[in-house]
């Protein structure tokens, strides 16, 4: 019921009502707000915007076609972008000089030029044949990582990795899709002839004679445009390049207590000078392609994120590979696929791509763009293995490092490589390339880990957390969302915990909801749109300013405002309301409440009585009066005084 405040109400009225409800500290409404009150002015412009710089440095993204598989013997530092990716490596490994064979009578050996590499040719057992140990300590627990996997692997563990060895990994990742897995299979008309582990696998090699990725154009009409880009953010993709310069053993060479899975035994290389395990070629193509179907499918961002950092930690429990060359792989893997998304060759690719997704999949699953979002996240625990939000962050963040300690500076400025903001182009549709850019930074691991200090940026990206937002408000944040747009442009979830001394404004039509613990003190603005409090701490440590739009409170608990609260005509206050507090609003210095709207929502199971009083907002509010006031099922009269607002429910 909508409670309409008159222009001037007489003293002894008000008086009548405070004395009839027998609440204290009632005051007038001319007394509690005069037409001389003057709104405080909004949280000040930090006088900047942040912005992350492009490394200067060669950009793989401007060299990705000097890594070439053909050209792997002669690949080098200067020479293969690919190879230069992951140079931090040499930090702990220093590799053999390997001498090119140039006669043309030589015999090819892989497919490959001969070549003569006297330094790097039988078993490594020793782990010296190929090489140069320069961090034993490193290089130790990069092995006996392994080590412990496979010792401690169960037979669950060792069945999900024979499927991530021996299917196409195009295929393989498809999973991470959850509830629209059904009908991406269908649509994509993917196959796999790897369905069943044979009772013989640990003798006999089976290969994936399926077509990984499924059917492009022409003859896949309906959904060949995705595939057609899926594997387009493959090209200059090869890791055989990096294998063939860094000459680093897989783990079962170095130890013998690397226990590979029984049924992979079939699958190890009898010609070790030729089958490197730095980079790991398996964990760089499941990054592509879990990559590219997370940008089509932004909806599931971080799930094909998690799905593809699961299949290099499977890499290790089948013994095949160590935790730095999964390391590399990822790294390479983002590295290629931004690349390709550069590419202006592809930009119409990307973009009929994106679009026939979206449609492709809504209409299969009689959603629509505002439903889309939900149905992607519908599954459960039983029918989605990505569906535990906080065990992806944690299995996320975990197998970017895999324990190892950080082993130089840890303060050391992040770093952006050129392109990687169109990583995130689809997932926030509603910023700039320069904002995405900031996310990237804000959110980047630390350095000083191993081999992840590249001199462009791609090791330390957190692509999980890059989804969740600003990790940081540095300068002034503008978000400008357009509701009509759809999917992400209509409502989207920064999770991330936010520091900084920046400023949020929010602009637009659009829904931003922050859910995170959230620290930064420059304050809020809602100068269009909605910004929604998901959690107590959402509202930072600022002022909050609601000039224009709305302002939802639906934390499950008190809603902070450490500074100064003011509302203003024509914009909306929603606080949804359950017991013991939840939704409410405590604010730490003014309230200052220039007409406007206070809408009250009952949640969670919250059944308040008529009769019954709720305080809404706490704090000083001496100048506090809404224009209108509503609470959903109820009649109800607002109750102002010094120390806040209740809601009085009359019936």
């Amino acid at each position: 019921m909508l409670f309409q405040s008159p222009a001037r109400r007489p003293l002894s009225t008000f008086v009548a009502l405070c004395t009839l409800l027998a609440l204290g500290a009632c005051g007038s409404g001319d007394e509690l707000q005069s037409s001389a009150v003057v709104a405080p002015a909004p949280p000040a412009d930090p006088g900047f915007v942040d912005s992350a710089s492009i490394p200067p440095v060669p950009a793989f993204v401007d060299n990705a076609a000097s890594n070439q598989r053909n050209d792997a013997h002669f690949a080098t530092l200067d020479t293969n972008a690919g190879v230069r990716v992951v140079a931090r490596f040499l930090d702990l490994w220093q590799p053999s000089t390997m001498i090119v064979d140039a006669r043309a009578s030589a015999p090819a050996v892989d497919g490959f030029p001969a070549v003569v590499a006297s330094t790097c040719s039988g078993l490594v057992n020793s782990g010296t044949a190929c090489g140069t140990i320069l961090n034993a300590a490193v290089l130790s627990q990069n092995t006996q990582f392994v080590v412990n996997e496979t010792v401690a692997r169960t037979q669950a563990q060792a069945d999900a990795a024979y499927f991530d060895d021996r299917r196409n990994k195009g295929y393989s990742v498809t999973d991470g899709m959850g509830p629209l897995t059904g009908a991406w299979l269908g649509l994509t008309q993917q196959t796999t002839t790897i369905t069943s582990i044979p009772a013989n696998a640990t003798t006999t090699l089976y290969n994936d004679a399926g077509n990984n990725t499924g059917v492009g154009r022409p003859a896949n009409a309906a959904f060949g445009t995705v595939v057609d880009f899926v594997n387009a953010m493959s090209t200059n993709g090869s890791t055989e390049p990096a294998k063939r310069f860094y000459k680093y053993a897989r783990p079962y060479r170095w130890s013998s207590s690397v226990v590979v899975a029984p049924t992979l035994v079939p699958a190890e290389s009898a010609t070790p000078a030729t089958d490197g395990g730095f980079i790991s070629g398996h964990t760089a193509e499941a990054m592509r392609d879990s990559m590219a179907m997370a940008y089509v499918v932004p909806q599931r961002f971080q799930e094909m994120m998690s799905r593809a950092m699961e299949l290099g930690e499977n890499r290790i429990v089948a013994g095949m590979h160590s935790p730095l060359d999964v390391t590399g792989g990822r790294m390479q893997g983002l590295a290629v696929v931004a690349a390709n998304l550069y590419n202006p060759a592809n930009a119409s690719l990307k973009a009929a791509a994106y679009a026939q997704a979206q449609s492709a999949l809504m209409a299969q699953t009689s959603t629509t763009s505002s439903t889309f979002n939900t149905f992607a996240h519908s599954g459960t625990t039983a029918t989605d293995r990505f569906a535990d939000y906080t065990a992806n962050r944690s299995n996320y963040l975990r197998r970017m490092t895999f324990g190892f300690s950080q082993i130089e500076a840890t303060d050391a400025a992040p770093v952006v490589p050129k392109g990687a903001e169109l990583l995130l182009e689809t997932r926030f549709p509603y910023l700039s390339a320069d904002q995405r850019r900031v996310v990237l930074k804000t959110t980047e691991l630390p350095s000083g880990y191993p081999v992840m200090d590249d001199a462009e940026g791609w090791g330390r990206l957190n692509m999980f957390a890059a989804a969740d937002g600003y990790g940081a408000f540095n300068g002034n944040v503008v978000v400008s969302m357009d509701a009509t747009q759809g999917g992400f442009n209509a409502l989207d979830t920064w999770r991330n915990p936010i520091s900084g001394a920046g400023k949020l404004t929010v602009q637009g039509t659009g829904t931003l909801r922050l859910a995170g613990a959230n620290t930064f003190s420059g304050g809020s603005q809602i100068a269009g749109g909605t910004l929604e409090a998901d959690s107590a701490s959402a509202l930072g440590t600022g002022d909050v300013y609601l000039g224009a739009g709305s302002l939802v409170v639906n934390a499950r608990g008190v809603v902070s405002v450490v500074g100064k609260f003011t509302q203003l005509a024509n914009t909306t206050l929603e606080l949804n309301i359950g017991a013991n507090g939840q939704g409410s609003m405590k604010v730490g210095a003014q309230t200052t409440v220039l007409g406007g709207t206070l809408h009250v929502k009952f949640v969670d199971g919250f059944k308040p009585k008529a009769g019954d009083t709720i305080t809404v907002i706490s704090g000083n509010g001496s100048n506090v009066k809404f224009s209108a006031v509503s609470v959903d099922g109820f009649k109800a009269t607002p109750v102002y005084a010094s120390s806040g607002v209740q809601v009085h429910l009359d019936s």
